[in-house]
């Protein structure tokens, strides 16, 4: 007897319908076919001792499963389910007229319970494009594929379970998510507060520009006790809030990496990734024998965190220069390639030299010459090219520790309601464009939106003679200041903006790091 079971792969963020075809007959072997992979290949041993302590017997004939589309490569232990509900149904063991309107996935144990799968978001999404009625998933990915509507998802435990949902003998309720409502509850919850950051004013300020235009930032510091990480930490909770389709998006690209937890649902909070810098290309940007997205794709909508920039291996850095630049990574393999978005902020911190306290106002440095500039080197300069603004970070004094509570700075919620407004601005600015922030405009749009006029032309000649700032510093500085001024709610970039602006350029500067 033939049956046809239904399943789903997933690609990138993306899944495919996959047809599990079964037909038991004369023989006595299991062949898998259709590009399975060593763990699909594996699934008939774990389907077999499934069914058996489940009181299933496996038919004693001849079973060919055939996986189609049999041109695309299939891989995981999700097929588990579906191929052992596709026998079951082919050795006549259970009798069901449900197959053709649901999708099965989930991965089955030796006593017959169903674990997690990855990706269950995104299968959701094409069952429900593919137009059918129903989905089967393991109950820890339940809530998570309940955020697609006109699809009935359940959420199951074992294989018996299974059986009798398809046979009907059994009512199960199916797993039922409102993501507005939990959504609009979860985006509240902050963790961190830049209120919690005693000082650091004018660093804050640097991070709120960056907030408000998109720009990566670099925190350049002494080692610990400057507070580089703990403001890093910060940056997600003034961006302004993610709407639901970014939440979507990020949710997908979590739930194909695993990352989501037991029971999770939609992400409503930012991402922050902090990746150690022992990291690898691979893991930073994607990839593997079999794909998955790297740091750089979990930290979309979000907040990328390099700690320690200049000890992160030269290839790792350099493989950064294209994301950035595209918001997009592709993996390219012999017969398919896939698309892991990542529009993020990258927000790094270094020290500015091996000891740490170059420029310190109290320590001195006790480099030889020369190494302060090997070591900056490290960081190449099309990297630092995509980097908008740079801002030295110095200790905090005991006065400044030592405040009361009443004094303590502004909250995330007061310093977010302006970032909020600024993009506001550059949303309808760049309305026509696909565009987000003041940080992604070319140099066509900079001269269209960026104009100064010749009291601020003569600021910015000075500035880039007397300090020795590159050429790549000029279109980053009117970036800034565009910036600096929707910030202002001013219409024209005037000579405060840009003064401020040419301050986040210490990088740059021809006598820094000597």
């Amino acid at each position: 007897m033939l049956v046809k079971t239904n399943g789903s792969a997933v690609y990138g963020i993306s899944a495919q319908l996959i047809t599990v075809e079964v037909n038991v007959g004369q023989g006595a072997k299991t062949q898998i076919i259709g590009l399975p992979d060593n763990a699909v290949k594996e699934s008939q041993p774990r389907v077999n001792a499934a069914m058996k302590n489940c009181g299933f017997t496996y038919p004693r004939k001849g079973v060919i499963i055939n996986m189609a589309p049999a041109d695309i490569r299939k891989e995981g232990s999700a097929y588990d389910l579906t191929i052992a509900i596709g026998v079951m149904a082919a050795g006549e063991l259970i009798n069901t007229q449900l197959l053709d309107e649901t999708v099965i996935m989930g991965e089955l144990s030796l006593d017959g319970s169903i674990l997690p799968i990855k990706g269950a978001l995104p299968i959701a999404i094409q069952a429900q494009k593919d137009g059918f009625k129903r989905l089967i998933v393991p109950l820890e990915n339940a809530r998570e594929a309940a955020i697609v509507k006109d699809l009935e998802v359940f959420g199951m435990k074992n294989l018996k379970d299974v059986v009798a949902l398809l046979e009907e003998t059994q009512t199960f309720e199916r797993t039922i998510v409102n993501p507005r409502d939990e959504f609009a509850d979860e985006i509240q919850n902050i963790t961190y507060d830049f209120s919690d950051v005693k000082g650091q004013e004018n660093i804050k300020r640097a991070m709120e520009i960056a907030a408000a235009g998109g720009h990566n930032i670099i925190l350049i510091g002494p080692p610990p006790g400057a507070g580089k990480t703990m403001l890093a930490k910060r940056l997600n909770t003034i961006l302004p809030p993610m709407n639901l389709y970014e939440a979507l998006e990020t949710t997908k690209i979590h739930s194909v990496a695993g990352r989501l937890g037991t029971n999770a649902s939609l992400m409503a909070q930012r991402p922050f990734r902090s990746p150690h810098h022992t990291v690898s290309d691979v893991a930073l940007v994607g990839g593997g024998n079999h794909p998955q997205p790297g740091e750089i794709s979990l930290a979309h909508n979000g907040v990328l965190f390099l700690d320690e920039l200049p000890e992160f291996k030269r290839t790792v850095l350099e493989v950064l220069r294209q994301p950035l630049e595209e918001r997009k990574v592709t993996i390219s393999r012999a017969k398919f390639s896939v698309d892991y978005p990542c529009s993020m902020m990258l927000v790094a911190s270094m020290n500015p030299c091996p000891c740490g306290y170059f420029n310190h106002p109290e320590k001195e440095c006790v480099c030889a010459p020369g190494v302060v500039q090997k070591y900056l080197s490290k960081i190449s300069g099309p990297l630092l090219d995509r980097i908008d603004i740079h801002i030295e970070v110095t200790p905090v004094n005991f006065d400044e520790l030592n405040e009361k509570k009443e004094q303590t700075g502004e909250q995330s919620t007061q310093i977010r309601k302006r970032v909020v407004k600024a993009r506001e601005v550059q949303n309808s600015r760049f309305e026509k464009l696909p565009l987000y922030s003041n940080a992604q405009m070319e140099s066509n749009l900079i001269r269209k939106y960026c104009e100064i006029d010749n009291q601020g032309s003569l600021l910015l000649k000075n500035a880039m003679n007397k300090l020795n700032l590159s050429a790549r510093a000029y279109d980053r500085i009117l970036k800034v200041s565009r910036t600096i001024a929707d910030l202002d709610e001013s219409e024209d970039i005037n000579v405060v903006h840009l003064a401020e602006a040419i301050h986040y350029r210490s990088l740059d500067r021809d006598h820094w790091g000597g």
